[in-house]
């Protein structure tokens, strides 16, 4: 993140500050936008926000269940385990481990980074990031806005594309020139 805001940083000192900046009538216009404020205005946002929100609880107390399973074997174990064969105490140490992975495997499933609940909130957050993107991009060619930043993260949200340099760069480079 702090390599973009850096990338986005430079990018506006070059067409700032270059001189084919100065020769535009009215030179480069910067619009700024609070994305929290944008997405908390609208409902579909706060939707998605409670469908995520009340499946994760629905999850947590999964969790919670396997939890106070294996709280209470291991508490059993431990008070049985002087009385036990050696094969009966490896028979209920594998049980434990066994919850274990099994706890360990449905957080992953529905909390990890590929889990249900990142999927789902991808499909329920596109449609909203889509939707306020093309109400910046609109916005922002309305009011001749060379670029738009997000006024929380100064994340750049817009640029015009005649401000892309990328396969210039890529052109210098190759060329070798500096």
């Amino acid at each position: 993140m702090k390599r973009f805001v850096l990338f986005s940083t430079v990018i506006v000192f070059l067409v700032l500050f270059s001189p084919s900046a100065f020769s535009q009538k009215g030179g480069v216009s910067i619009g700024v936008v609070d994305i929290e404020t944008i997405v908390k205005s609208m409902p579909e946002a706060e939707n998605a926000d409670k469908t995520i929100k009340d499946v994760g609880l629905k999850y947590r107390d999964s969790l919670q269940s396997i939890e106070k399973e294996y709280v209470a074997k291991m508490e059993e174990f431990d008070k049985q385990k002087g009385m036990m064969t050696p094969e009966q105490q490896k028979k209920d140490q594998d049980n434990l481990r066994a919850i274990q992975v099994k706890y360990q495997q449905f957080q992953e499933e529905k909390f990890g980074v590929q889990g249900e609940i990142a999927q789902m909130r991808e499909k329920l957050l596109e449609p909203i990031r889509a939707k306020v993107r093309a109400a910046i991009e609109t916005v922002a060619k309305e009011e001749k806005l060379n670029f738009v930043f997000d006024k929380g993260s100064s994340a750049l949200l817009y640029s015009e594309e005649k401000a892309d340099i990328t396969y210039r760069v890529i052109d210098k480079i190759k060329r070798g020139d500096k």
